[in-house]
Order: structure tokens, then sequence, then C-alpha cells
């Protein structure tokens, strides 16, 4: 049985977390740094521990801080939350090793699937397809799927055609990608892929693939137990994204038929199961204006639209993952999982989205959530609250539900009419455009759909 967790995050993803431990009677420990030292997830939790200065680094990163306070605390469970350590299989390995358990998948599923060559090898054995590029399938010919040089990535991308994305091997949260679209721009940013890895992962390797013009992003949750069993709870369109971070999700996806929905779910269960994947995943997809879709990557944590999913399932993934993570069951099939209605979720960001989404910092004078049948709000400040400059962007998560997409849409906007941030710039008038856009009305809606 887990007791007591220490949530290993920050943000509106350590209040989620905090919240499911509550209901489940399961005491809570935060940690922060000298910034967060009035953060609501400090507030909260049972118990709270400084660890470190601002810089994630030293604080929300160092692995001896978060395992030392954890020991000193007697907790017999961590969980990383959405990104810092929620996919570092290093760290995961520590907290076994305390005899902690890491709230995730095993190190093996976070090694493979955090690698992007791996994972696409992994999953091209279970029959999903690949974009075409240096990772499309196994290596042959003991070749690495890994490109050493701008010329190498050059004579690839004349074979499969520009535009072609550069990617980092550990990349995620869009960073570590380029696109270039001729061979000058390739040489170009092929070292500077290399170089963002480096830096935001340490690692440099990049791969090449085909980059798909009007796709669509769709993505697959999977829940999976230590008994072999594994469930899908449907898809979320993903499309609506600045720079590859995404900005507005639903569910269902709104852009694709109900035969590739179902195609495509089952794919990811499949695949899912043939890795023996345990606790929360996400499986996202590309999908080209042909309906062809083909793997991206697979996330080993909560995502953070993992909020659209609960809507139309009713089910509380951040409670699966605790119980998943004790040796529970999952204790339902595919068959017993129901969709109903949709959902529509806008990430509250502390940008300025007139002023090329320049961060935007600093003293709240004034929040107001929206409230009424069908919104939900999932956040971390409140007024007379400074947001800090150090961390991600992300203050909010709306979440609007309806019978339908039309209803979903309707109450979304009467939400976004309602919220009040005042202080600090915010994404939220960005939200009303988007919703009255008639490409989004008409469910068209691409990865480039913000530049277009």
């Amino acid at each position: 049985m887990i007791k007591k967790i220490l949530i290993a995050n920050r943000g509106e993803i350590a209040v989620r977390i905090i919240r499911a431990c509550k209901d489940m009677g399961i005491k809570t420990v935060a940690i922060y740094s000298t910034a967060d030292e009035d953060a609501l997830h400090v507030k909260y939790a049972d118990e709270k521990y400084c660890i470190g200065p601002p810089p994630s680094a030293a604080s929300y990163l160092k692995y001896s801080s978060i395992i030392t306070v954890a020991d000193y605390a007697n907790v017999n469970a961590i969980h990383p939350g959405a990104g810092f350590l929620a996919e570092d299989a290093q760290f995961a390995e520590m907290c076994e090793a305390h005899e902690i358990k890491f709230i995730g998948p095993s190190v093996t599923d976070i090694v493979t699937m955090g690698d992007k060559v791996k994972a696409r090898e992994t999953v091209s054995k279970a029959g999903l397809k690949l974009v075409p590029g240096s990772g499309s399938g196994r290596r042959r010919n003991n070749k690495k799927a890994t490109v050493e040089t701008a010329e190498d990535a050059a004579e690839l991308a004349e074979k499969i055609g520009y535009p072609v994305g550069i990617k980092a091997v550990a990349g995620g949260g869009g960073r570590g990608i380029r696109i270039a679209e001729n061979r000058p721009s390739l040489f170009n940013l092929f070292h500077t892929a290399k170089a963002e890895g480096e830096a935001a992962f340490g690692n440099g390797d990049v791969y090449i693939e085909k980059w798909i013009e009007e796709a669509r992003h769709i993505e697959v949750q999977i829940l999976g137990d230590t008994h072999g069993n594994v469930v899908h709870l449907g898809e979320r369109e993903c499309s609506i994204q600045r720079k590859q971070q995404k900005l507005l999700e639903e569910a269902p996806a709104a852009s694709i038929s109900s035969k590739l929905r179902s195609e495509i779910c089952k794919a990811a269960a499949k695949a899912a199961k043939s890795i023996g994947y345990t606790n929360a995943g996400t499986i996202e997809f590309v999908v080209d204006k042909d309906e062809n879709f083909y793997f991206l990557e697979m996330n080993t944590r909560i995502q953070v639209e993992h909020t659209i999913t609960e809507s139309i399932t009713g089910i509380d993934l951040i409670k699966e993952q605790i119980r998943l993570a004790m040796g529970d069951e999952l204790g339902y099939n595919q068959s017993d999982i129901q969709i109903q209605g949709h959902a529509i979720e806008c990430r509250i960001n502390a940008e300025d989205p007139a002023n090329q989404f320049m961060p935007s910092p600093g003293l709240v004078t004034t929040y107001q959530p929206p409230g009424g049948i069908g919104v939900r709000v999932d956040g971390y400040i409140y007024t007379g609250y400074t947001v800090p400059p150090h961390y991600d962007s992300l203050v909010a998560k709306l979440i609007a539900m309806g019978r339908d997409r039309e209803e979903a849409i309707a109450r979304l906007k009467r939400a976004l009419s309602e919220f009040k941030i005042e202080g600090i710039k915010t994404t939220i008038p960005l939200y009303g455009d988007i919703l009255d856009d008639e490409r989004f009305l008409g469910r068209a809606v691409f990865t480039n759909f913000l530049e277009t």
C-alpha cells in the first residue's frame, strides 16, 4: 500500500496530484524552490520541504535533494508529474534503489520509449507505420538510425524529399526539432538541433524524417497493469500548436473519421501490449491528409491534457496511476470504456500572444476563474501570487465539457469570457479568436493552424 507520496514537481500538475491523493486518503509531501515558497501546491500538501534555489538544475532536477527529502519524510512513493524528472530513467532507478515506488512505467520502458530511435524500432515490430526517414524502422546492415553529419542528412533529405524534420533522439515537449525546407536551411539547422538536444537533454544525437505538411497530431491514452492488461481511453486531437507545443486539445478528435479512430486506437493498444507497458502512457501519431497515420513518439508519463480524457471517460487518471503502481489490476476491459460527450482544453500560459508569445511573469493582481456546468479549471495561481520567471509559463488549464462538440465550444466561450487574470498577460484572448475561426468550427485543424 502507498501511504505517503512525494510530488516531485510544481505548478498545476502538483496541485492535481495532491487533490487525487487527498481523495484516496494518502498523505502528501511537497518540494519547492525558494521561488515557489508561496505556491499553491506548497499550501495544500501535508508536508513541505525547500530543496534549493530557483534554477531547476539546483532544485526540481536535483536527484540527491529529492531523494534526501523522500528518505527523511519516510515516503514510500514518488509521483514525478509531467515534465522535469517524469521520463528520467536514472531517477526512476534511483527511487527503486531506495525502495521508493516510482509512480510510472518500468525503467526499461522509460529507457526504450524515451529514445526516439529505439521507440521507433520497437513499435515497428508491433506493426505501427513510421514516417520515412533515418529512424523509420529497424536498423539495416548495422547502420545507425541516427544521422552523424549534415552531409549525410542532406543525402537522405534528397531521397525522401523536403521539407524534413531534424529531431533530437531524446527530445520532448516540442524542443529539439527543426524543420528544413531546403538544402541550405538543413545545413544551418542540423547543428542547431544537435546543440539544443545536447543542452536540453544531454544527448546531441538526431535523426531525420519526412515532415508531413497539413498534418494532424492525434494521440491515444493508454493504461496498463502489471498483470498484462492494457486498454486505451480514446484519442485526443492536439493539432493546434505553437512551435510544436500544444495549446488547445480536444477529445474525441473532431478532425478524423470513425474508421481512423477505431484503427488508431486499436494500433496504439496493440503496441503498448506488445511491450508489456504498465501505468499511464500516451502514444502519439501524425496523420496526413489521406488519413494515413504514422507513429510519432510515446510519452511515458501523464500528459498535461489528460483532463479531457477524464472528462469523456469518467476515469481519474492520477488515481489510476497510483492504483497501478501499487500492483492493482485495471479491473475493467476495453468494452467497459465508454466515451461520452466532448471536451476541449485551453492551456492558459503567462505569455503575450500579441507580442510573439513573450513570457509574462509577475504579480497577479486579479484571479477570477469561471464556473458553472461543464467547466473545470486546473491551476496554481491566485490573487496576490507572483508568477516566477524561472519555469514553464503554464499557469492554468481551462476545460469545457458538453454533450457534443458544439455545446463544449459554447461553454468554453462562456468560460473564457468569465476568466479574469490581471497583472500579467495570458493567452486567454487568443482562444476567443481560435474558437471563432471558420477552420476550427469546420474541424479543419492542422499543426500549422496558427501560422496560416
